[in-house]
């Protein structure tokens, strides 16, 4: 099959979207033809979804009923061409099932629909995960976009809508991979009650992800130095994630909601019961939103 690149367009923005992973690549303000999403070579993915499993699993593998399964780093669904069940100028809807190959590692029969849908200046997409087994399936999903940044990495500062006073992390161990400590630690970095804010620094990411337990409504990405700025609602997920390559530095953040967690170091989990995990019922689905504002002030008076 041919990873020739779908595309969405409105008077605001043009999507494209790789049929490989049901992967965003592209998302160009029509006006000034910037573009919001990571395309460097130095990190070669745009956002990925993740798909049955978040980070690394210990020994790459993980328990099903004490039975050992692989299962690579954040799952397998970036890996398969999902097929397009739905499309518009302006909205597509994707879908990938399970197969013989997926069975090896993940035996559950399952669906995972994407839907992209542009409004205006949003660009509005769904997961849905629906249970076609006859068994309890159980599963993580998370959304990992690269937005470009287009000022230096330190000129920018991130906001978050939560009802929280402080900001909490799931400490990160790296062995040489980052796991999960199994510990919470609290940060220091909020430099305003509401929203929380505080500004990028490099030395935030030394071991790669911070990933806060708070619910967060809300996070935007914005510098004063420069027009463009994203905002993303992600309501449906209990988790956030930031990341960006912490040996190297390069002009991107990946901010990515997650249902689910990576593993904590050395502790091989049993998946049923894994912390973060969903399980759905056979024939039960389970649907997550995230809402994602593309803004510029070029041009505008």
């Amino acid at each position: 099959m041919e990873n020739q690149l779908l595309t969405l367009k409105n008077n605001e923005l043009t999507v494209q979207i790789n049929p490989k992973g049901a992967e965003l690549t592209h998302v160009i303000e029509n006006k000034n033809k910037f573009d919001f999403i990571w395309n460097g070579s130095e990190w070669p993915k745009h956002a990925p979804i993740l798909f049955p499993a978040i980070g690394r699993s210990t020994d790459d593998e993980y328990l099903l009923n004490q039975k050992i399964y692989p299962m690579q780093q954040h799952g397998f669904a970036s890996d398969y061409f999902f097929e397009i069940i739905d499309q518009k100028e302006d909205q597509i809807s994707l879908s990938l099932k399970d197969n013989e190959e997926t069975y090896q590692s993940y035996p559950f029969q399952f669906e995972l629909k994407v839907t992209y849908q542009l409004v205006s200046k949003k660009l509005k997409i769904q997961f849905e995960i629906k249970n076609l087994s006859v068994k309890k399936l159980t599963f993580a999903l998370g959304f990992h976009p690269a937005f470009k940044l287009s000022a230096n990495f330190e000129d920018y500062q991130i906001s978050f809508e939560t009802k929280d006073k402080t900001l909490k992390q799931f400490e990160i161990v790296k062995n040489p991979f980052p796991y999960r400590s199994g510990k919470i630690i609290e940060i220091n970095k909020a430099v305003s009650d509401f929203p929380l804010e505080f500004p990028l620094e490099r030395e935030f990411f030394e071991k790669g992800l911070v990933i806060f337990d708070n619910k967060i409504e809300e996070v935007k990405l914005f510098s004063q130095e420069t027009d463009y700025q994203m905002t993303m609602k992600m309501a449906d997920f209990p988790y956030l994630c930031l990341w960006t390559k912490e040996d190297e530095n390069l002009s991107y953040l990946c901010i990515e909601p997650f249902q689910g967690l990576p593993d904590i170091l050395n502790q091989k989990q049993e998946l049923l019961q894994k912390e973060g995990n969903i399980s759905l019922k056979s024939n039960e689905s389970k649907t997550y939103e995230v809402e994602l504002t593309f803004n510029s002030n070029k041009g505008e008076s």
